[in-house]
């Protein structure tokens, strides 16, 4: 168990404005995992008065991107040296699977390695010939105050993919970690510490929904970046039209994957092993619409359900397991209340259900069971609103027209996917869906390559150049 009793401001360990705490504890089994400071709104304006300095009259802002970088590149090492113990604290505060989260911690180094890689080749300044012998310099300004809201399910990787690339451009940061995972945020706050950034330079506040929208509508933070669910997103765009600050939302999807009449059974249900239920199916990107032929429907269902009945539920910290519990009570509700209201509305349960799984020692947990969707229509709640959970519907089309159809009908625009024999065939259909990322065969993601999404799904892009791109703001001075 861990305990903390201060919070980084500026870089800075200090006393919280209030006396109020967050208990973080285990899903699986109810024990305490950590307790720390719950930052209040006078918390927030000590951070942001102390990322405003920094920016406005600091170092750092003003030093050159090699000696960002070296700051970078120390925290870089410090994180990766204690990627697996993260990984554990991770697993024990949001009930991911370790192989996930194990997995997921250990690949940060290199991710923070590609942002450091981009950023030293990155345009910062060009100049261009204009009229009468005169030049224009372009430049890349910082955006300035970052505010970086992150959510439970991947909660350093989430944070890492705003923080380093703003700061390599020169930003301030005040990272807003989620209740749920408030332990892990100030163990990375202590890397973040330790780096040497300057004073005011970084800040790190575990709180509560009122705090988040404070720190968003403060007048000192001039871009908000978010990952989270679309209906928060659409309260900070909300409230950052009002003032004209920057914004990037990473948000919801319900994701579709297209199985073609030629593609293999097998290889789809093992493919959407992953794509569809890794991270307990607690995942934006998650493929959790199964678009199959008529031609082959029960092959595909056939396949799907027999990968399902062997995924292993159980305590997330045990390698075998794959799908653990539910981050929290709420979130168990709410994917049952989907099971049962896909029962309701007529769809096919093939597997799994609404109740707890039968199993020795998760009676304590928020556990479901993986369950799987038969025969449903694309206009039923479980194939039009995000479940964020291991719920996967299976839904017939005749041609492949329908099937794109149906992939667009949705709210959403985040991910999805083409099974077939022929992938040149699987990239023309990838151009007719609207979706930020798509996957032909489940080919891996580019990490470099922009991420984000069409529609609900978001606004901007992380990742690459387009996401060191994203705080900065373009400044055209005439020579």
């Amino acid at each position: 168990m861990l305990r903390y009793d201060r919070l980084l401001v500026g870089g800075v360990w200090t006393a919280p404005s209030t006396d109020r705490v967050l208990s973080v504890r285990s899903p699986h089994d109810q024990s305490l995992v950590g307790v720390v400071p719950e930052a209040g709104f006078a918390d927030v304006d000590r951070a942001v008065a102390a990322a405003r300095e920094a920016f406005d009259r600091g170092p750092w802002p003003r030093m050159t991107v090699a000696e960002r970088i070296e700051v970078v590149q120390r925290f870089n090492r410090c994180h990766a040296a204690r990627a697996d113990e993260l990984a554990a604290l991770i697993t024990a505060e949001n009930g991911s699977a370790s192989w996930f989260t194990t997995w997921l911690q250990r690949s940060l180094k290199d991710r923070i390695d590609d942002v450091v890689s981009i950023a030293a080749g990155f345009d910062w300044e060009s100049d261009r010939p204009g009229e009468g012998g005169h030049r224009t310099v372009v430049r890349r300004a910082p955006v300035g105050v970052v505010a970086a809201i992150v959510p439970w399910n991947a909660p350093q990787q989430s944070a890492l993919v705003k923080i380093i690339p703003a700061l390599l451009a020169g930003c301030t940061v005040v990272l807003k970690p989620s209740p749920e995972t408030a332990v892990d945020s100030l163990a990375l706050a202590e890397l973040l510490a330790a780096a040497g950034f300057p004073e005011g330079v970084v800040s790190v506040l575990p709180a509560d929904r009122e705090v988040s929208e404070y720190l968003v509508s403060h007048p000192e933070v001039d871009k908000i970046a978010f990952t989270g669910s679309t209906a928060a997103g659409r309260r900070i765009a909300s409230i950052a039209g009002e003032r004209l600050k920057r914004v990037s939302l990473e948000l919801g999807g319900k994701s579709a994957s297209i199985v073609l009449p030629d593609a293999d059974p097998a290889q789809v249900a093992a493919g959407l092993k992953m794509l569809s239920l890794a991270n307990n199916g607690e995942a934006c990107v998650a493929h959790t619409r199964i678009l199959a032929p008529r031609s082959r429907y029960p092959e595909v269902v056939d396949a799907i359900a027999a990968m399902m009945a062997e995924l292993r539920v159980g305590d997330p910290a045990d390698a075998r397991t794959w799908i653990g519990p539910m981050v929290k009570e709420a979130q168990q509700q709410r994917v049952r209340s989907y099971v049962e209201a896909g029962i309701a509305e007529g769809a096919r349960l093939v597997l799994g259900g609404p109740g707890a799984p039968d199993l020795p020692g998760l009676e304590k947990g928020f556990y479901v069971q993986p369950t799987l969707f038969a025969d449903v229509a694309n206009s039923m709640k479980i194939a039009q609103e995000e479940i964020f959970g291991p719920v996967l519907a299976v839904i017939p089309f005749d041609t492949e027209d329908e099937a794109i159809a149906l992939a667009n009908d949705s709210a959403y625009g985040l991910d999805g996917g083409v099974w077939t024999a022929d992938p040149e065939h699987g990239l023309a259909v990838a151009r007719r869906i609207r979706t930020g990322n798509f996957s032909v065969n489940a080919a891996p993601r580019d990490m470099n390559a922009p991420f984000g999404g069409f529609k609900a799904s978001g606004i901007g892009r992380e990742y690459g150049a387009a996401g060191l791109a994203a705080y900065t703001e373009y400044q055209s001075v005439s020579v």
